[in-house]
């Protein structure tokens, strides 16, 4: 099934690389990934995307080396510190996912000055010098409630399961609940933060619930739908419409829940592969290409008439997935580029 045409309007291709491409010469260029996150499914298969799309790149001749590290705490100042060894190291881009918007700014800009190009993903920084790749995550937001309100115009009570506290995914995608909120008969009675994963997502709704009344439905974040579902499950309480994340666990469960009850709901995220449109977008900046510094893509949203065919094409453990070419890192350019 070609979902990435459902992305960018590319065709999913085995070969990532032939011999057709044209691809300039950067082969003596090397690429780092910042990352300052790995304890869920979704980092993992972004981790797992990123390597395995560096590793055919360096074999190819394309690059010469696209090496992955990863902090050992979600802090800006450790990440901050991480690039500054980068730096040291004397790679031509480094590539972000970022643990806050601005707290690293100060080691993004210290990297542009030496020369380095930086390129920000998922967690995207605000440093002016560097570039961005991003989704609309308020968007994400709003679209669960604006799902939620044709489901059940009357409103109702909603539980919100936050990511982790304090990065900007987490603050854009709780600013898009809350936005949308007003002016409905919706009311968030709980906030909890369930870290983008189940098993903190369970314990931490199993916690909140005895104080809460019935609750209509679950906003989230990814990586905390099944994890709440169980949670519920453990009580008396009714299954209320959990909003999934596109995580295998998630998209089982609700497939499950569908043949025996009629079960309806949506998934949503950004799709791991990101990390692959991002090496693509720097290597064609390394390329010397005009590569606008802001970047949009979409997220990949799953409903009940696709929740099948993603769910068979999703390995267990990990989440439904997009994986990006250089064709389509140029769609996405040319893209900005027309505005």
């Amino acid at each position: 099934m070609k979902f990435q045409s459902m992305m960018l309007g590319a065709l999913t291709s085995v070969a990532l690389f032939t011999p057709q491409m044209g691809i300039a010469d950067t082969s003596d260029k090397t690429i780092a990934l910042s990352n300052n996150y790995a304890g869920n499914s979704w980092r993992q298969a972004m981790l797992d995307g990123w390597e395995s799309n560096a590793e055919q790149a360096v074999t190819a001749g394309i690059i010469k080396a696209a090496d992955a590290f990863t902090t050992s705490e979600n802090q800006a100042t450790e990440q901050a510190a991480q690039i500054q060894n980068l730096i040291l190291q004397g790679y031509d881009a480094i590539v972000v996912n970022a643990a806050s918007p601005t707290a690293i700014n100060g080691a993004v800009k210290t990297a542009c000055d030496a020369g380095i190009k930086v390129i920000s993903f998922d967690g995207i920084v605000t440093e002016p010098c560097a570039w961005r790749i991003a989704v609309d995550f308020k968007q994400m937001g709003r679209n669960q409630i604006k799902y939620l309100a044709e489901r059940y115009p009357d409103g109702g009570n909603l539980l919100e399961v936050r990511g982790l506290a304090g990065v900007f995914v987490d603050d854009e995608i709780h600013a898009g609940i809350e936005e949308a909120v007003k002016g409905t008969n919706f009311k968030i009675v709980g906030s909890v933060h369930g870290d983008w994963a189940q098993d903190v997502a369970q314990k931490v709704v199993a916690g909140v619930l005895p104080s809460l009344p019935e609750i209509t439905a679950v906003v989230t974040q990814g990586g905390d739908g099944y994890g709440a579902a169980q949670a519920i499950a453990a009580t008396d309480r009714n299954m209320p419409t959990i909003i999934m994340g596109n995580r295998q666990d998630e998209l089982k469960w609700w497939s499950e829940q569908k043949a025996e009850n009629g079960y309806e709901t949506i998934s949503a995220s950004i799709a791991p592969g990101v990390s692959t449109l991002a090496f693509w977008v720097a290597q064609q900046v390394l390329d010397g290409q005009d590569v606008p510094k802001d970047l949009v893509v979409p997220f990949l949203e799953i409903n009940s008439d696709t929740l099948d065919a993603f769910l068979a094409e999703t390995p267990e453990g990990s989440v439904a997935n997009v994986v990006y070419t250089l064709e389509d890192a140029k769609k996405a350019i040319a893209s900005a580029q027309g505005g």
